[in-house]
């Protein structure tokens, strides 16, 4: 223990339990360590989104945030173990998730200066701002990255998981990323109703304005009003993860790509040597998103279905992946449409 630690004050902060691991908070056995602390503010969430276990009608515990558990650790201590793993080149990101609880936006400035003020670690925030105002409060508290999450990829499927205001999401979305380029991000989820397709325009409009996408899997959480909802299948999601690689790159476009009747990805556009090369490191079945973000077991439980790769992927991991995400779906799409 560092003779630096400070004594415990009364300002706490939520850590996941992968990070309060890997800063010593508490001992917890893993497998795949986190490339970047994540820290949860805010309390339980006025929104009410259906996925989510901080939901307003959430029955899931209160710390927890998908599928993982944040237990409260003391602001202060927790700080100078992050500037010590920085230090010690253990991490290389922080990433601070932010819910709309009252007062949520001055917590968040609060956390970010204290972080900021300790550690030249590089800075991500992933909350609900509601103008461009409140995109520069964050950002001028210390992040060097936001996240504004759209979640779902249609309006359609918004409403059902989330509620109203998606194409105003949208529109704030796309302002921040021109106000400051390079600098946004968001967080999308596949399996929550929508087509393939659907998702795919969703990938090039973003990554024409240089938005950077990260992609996750549907996770149902006990508690949550989608508990009994079913993740996306492996082979979909891997097809969806190939697009969105392959698209933020620049090496396929949505009208490249063919699409069944059922909205599922027939083919990924160009020639298939071409596809096999360009996927061939496996990062396209990695996490996505901010640089240096991992987040160990979010959509997964250890010894379960990988759908996010926390670290590189082994070959024989990459060779199937790649083949679920060339492979046509069941039915015969090989005729399908294409994005116009």
């Amino acid at each position: 223990m560092s003779s630096r630690e400070p004594q415990s004050s009364s300002e706490t902060v939520n850590v996941s339990l992968g990070t309060a691991g890997l800063l010593g908070l508490q001992e917890v056995a893993q497998d795949a360590l986190p490339t970047a602390a994540y820290l949860m503010v805010g309390g339980r969430c006025l929104r009410d989104c259906a996925f989510c276990a901080q939901a307003r009608t959430s029955q899931a515990r209160a710390d927890a945030l998908s599928r993982i558990v944040w237990p409260p650790h003391d602001l202060d201590l927790t700080i100078t173990r992050l500037r010590e793993a920085r230090e010690a080149g253990r991490l290389r990101r922080c990433c601070l998730q932010v819910t709309t609880a009252p007062g949520y936006l001055a917590q968040a400035e609060r956390v970010l200066r204290r972080i900021r003020q300790a550690s030249d670690i590089p800075l991500s925030v992933s909350a609900h701002a509601r103008s461009l105002q409140d995109v520069r409060r964050l950002l001028d508290a210390g992040a060097d990255r936001l996240g504004l999450a759209l979640d779902a990829a249609t309006p359609e499927v918004a409403l059902a998981a989330k509620g109203p205001g998606w194409a105003q999401a949208l529109d704030l979305l796309e302002s921040a990323a021109r106000a400051y380029p390079g600098r946004v991000s968001t967080h999308l989820i596949a399996g929550l109703g929508e087509q393939e397709r659907e998702m795919v325009r969703l990938f090039q409009r973003l990554a024409e304005q240089g938005i950077t996408i990260g992609l996750f899997a549907f996770t149902p959480v006990p508690g949550t009003a989608l508990e009994r909802r079913q993740p996306p299948a492996l082979a979909s999601y891997r097809r969806l993860q190939a697009a969105r690689h392959l698209i933020q790159l620049g090496l396929v476009r949505a009208a490249d790509m063919r699409f069944g009747e059922d909205g599922a990805i027939a083919h990924l556009g160009g020639a298939p040597s071409a596809l096999r090369q360009a996927l061939a490191d496996g990062q396209a079945f990695r996490t996505s998103g901010c640089p240096d973000c991992n987040r160990p077991y979010y959509n997964e439980r250890p010894g379960g279905v990988m759908y996010n790769y926390p670290r590189p992927l082994h070959p024989a991991e990459i060779a199937e992946a790649i083949a679920l995400a060339l492979a046509a779906p069941a039915r015969d799409v090989s005729q399908g449409e294409r994005l116009g």
